[in-house]
């Protein structure tokens, strides 16, 4: 039976082997072209290597190429008769973190590659901790690179219980580990004869298998309205749609809804998707609703249930990522983006900054730099409509915007 669609990330320290291992996935289940492959041998030709080098199927940009790392984002997409995936290749090198924190906002699941040979190292500790910070329930550490240490069982034994000793302190609670040899395939889709030791499954059958459909909020109803239609033609001159992605919650014609924040009550008429009407709506389905009462209701609104609403605060109590290469300074003004709302806001105060290395707070160092996470109380300027990001992913989160430069500052997610 197919499992639907995996959203996941690889995500690790620089030559860690991610882009290698996603080349391997795609080769090895034939999900790649023959003129793919041609184009990747050449290039694997100009630059010396023997053999096709895998990791070139993901590293698309020429800088990429030429310096043999992972800047941006790579995101590759491939199927097997029993699932679909979308792959996010986040960068290794720490001045991409951000880079990081946008392919992990909507995964599901997140691979950490660690090298066999380095052990765990600083960037292994942030992008696991980012992945505890965005919510992310499933994890698969991929020991890598054990054919350096002669698929040593010690090493990765000691490798696995260093892990679980940090990662006892992240909410985290699906944690696989894997021994990997991504260059040449072992454990990666087919299962290798130099790991007698090892006896779970490979990593294409961990994918394949895990379940993520109950990781979405399938309780609280919340629905942001992100347009208003209004067609203004003879054939719909009554119309009005609102237009949106369903953030939690199952919608079904004739439910009776809240829009907030007016507060005002309707019933919902009609569901579509596309052209198609539909009876339900659920995460993360982007659909047009009608309503039986021509209400207030626009941009940056919500439909809610009666007696299952979220919390409106203008006072947010949140943990952020801060993205800026400009330090944070707290009184500075932002503008804050969440669901389809957007507001003023400034940070009014730094809680504790986090040592990524061994999670303690630092209350004594509140200087926030690029890469650097932290706890902070936000105020905006107007009330936002919130839950608790450990309770709903969509509508506990955020970013900040610098207002001048339009650049994204900060990612964050809110603790009610």
């Amino acid at each position: 039976m197919a499992q639907g669609l995996l959203r996941f990330i690889t995500a690790g320290s620089v030559d860690d082997g991610k882009s290698t291992l996603i080349g391997r996935l795609l080769y090895d289940s034939k999900t790649i072209f023959e003129d793919q492959l041609e184009s990747i041998e050449q290039a694997s030709t100009q630059r010396g290597t023997d053999g096709a080098d895998l990791s070139l199927l993901t590293d698309g940009l020429r800088a990429e190429r030429e310096q043999g790392i992972t800047i941006d984002v790579a995101y590759r997409y491939f199927a097997t008769p029993k699932r679909k995936f979308i792959i996010a290749d986040a960068p290794g090198h720490i001045q991409y973190t951000r880079n990081m924190v946008t392919g992990a906002s909507t995964a599901d699941l997140a691979i950490i590659l660690i090298d066999a040979r380095a052990g765990l190292l600083e960037q292994t500790h942030r992008h696991s901790f980012i992945t505890h910070l965005l919510g992310i329930k499933h994890m698969v550490v991929c020991v890598n690179k054990m054919d350096l240490v002669e698929w040593k069982e010690d090493r990765y034994n000691e490798i696995v219980e260093a892990f679980r000793s940090f990662s006892s302190r992240l909410d985290i609670p699906d944690i696989k580990f894997i021994p990997i040899s991504a260059l040449q395939g072992d454990n990666v889709v087919d299962r290798s004869e130099m790991t007698p030791w090892y006896e779970g499954p490979t990593l294409l059958h961990h994918l394949e298998h895990v379940h993520v459909a109950a990781d979405r909020n399938m309780q609280d109803c919340r629905f942001p309205v992100q347009y208003v239609i209004r067609p203004q033609t003879d054939a719909h001159r009554d119309f009005r749609g609102y237009a949106g992605r369903v953030a939690g919650g199952v919608f079904k014609v004739g439910d009776e809804v809240v829009a907030l924040p007016s507060g005002l009550t309707s019933k919902v008429t009609s569901i579509a998707i596309g052209d198609h009407a539909v009876e339900k709506a659920f995460p993360p389905q982007s659909v047009v609703m009608t309503l039986e009462d021509d209400i207030d209701l626009s941009r940056g609104d919500m439909l809610v249930r009666e007696n299952n609403q979220p919390d409106s605060s203008q006072d947010l109590d949140a943990r952020i990522c801060w993205l800026s290469e400009q330090p944070m300074r707290p009184g500075t003004r932002f503008e804050l983006h969440h669901t389809s709302r957007e507001s003023k806001a400034v940070v009014k105060e730094v809680v504790y900054k986090l040592d990524i290395n061994t999670l303690h707070r630092l209350e004594d160092d509140l200087d926030i730099g690029m890469n650097d996470i932290a706890r902070v109380r936000i105020r905006t300027a107007a009330p936002m409509l919130v839950d608790d990001y450990r309770r709903n992913r969509s509508t506990g989160s955020f970013i900040l915007v610098d207002p001048g430069t339009r650049l994204t500052v900060a990612a964050g997610v809110i603790y009610t």
